[in-house]
């Protein structure tokens, strides 16, 4: 490190929980609770005519209709800019988008489940939690978005118990490749 580097340490916390792989078995259990609130959706999504039959567009068509019914008012649930992308994108590719969601559950569900790639698996799952909720649907939204923030910051170690183990000893990372410790 040259002198007029400024290094800044990681809190102890902050380090344990997001790159020790001792406790690797909390992001399993999160990995998994979360991989499978996508699995089970998107399968049903998939094996649905309404999502990606004969039908392609109809069942999505339905969301699309009451997420536009919440504009209206001093406080909507849908904003106008999201309402806007929803009439002028969406609503005239209900079939390709609904594809796209039925497929992208699914895809989301299994990698996080396998730990494939969770940090970016994670990243498409909060990507869909932001549009769901944008598209004023809560239900299990806000926690799956909050569990995969954490998720993507535990990149490092949430799939240790998983795929990633061996697969990011093996393409490494962008910048440089990473060294894994053997379990014990």
């Amino acid at each position: 490190m040259k002198n007029n580097d400024t290094y800044i340490e990681e809190a102890p916390l902050a380090r344990f929980l997001f790159s020790n792989h001792k406790i690797a078995w909390l992001w399993l259990i999160v990995r998994v609770y979360v991989g499978w609130h996508w699995l089970v959706p998107g399968w049903e999504k998939v094996v649905s005519p309404a999502w990606t039959g004969a039908n392609a567009g109809t069942a999505l068509g339905g969301f699309l209709k009451g997420a536009l019914s919440k504009t209206a008012g001093a406080n909507p649930d849908v904003q106008g800019w999201y309402a806007g992308f929803l009439k002028d994108v969406v609503v005239p590719h209900a079939a390709f988008w609904s594809h796209l969601v039925a497929y992208g559950e699914l895809l989301v569900g299994v990698a996080l489940i396998v730990g494939a790639l969770t940090g970016v698996a994670a990243f498409f799952g909060l990507f869909m939690n932001l549009n769901y909720l944008l598209a004023g649907t809560v239900s299990v939204n806000p926690i799956l978005f909050t569990l995969s923030i954490m998720l993507i910051m535990a990149w490092r170690v949430a799939g240790y118990w998983g795929v990633d183990y061996y697969l990011l000893s093996k393409i490494g990372v962008p910048w440089k490749g990473i060294k894994t410790k053997t379990r014990a």
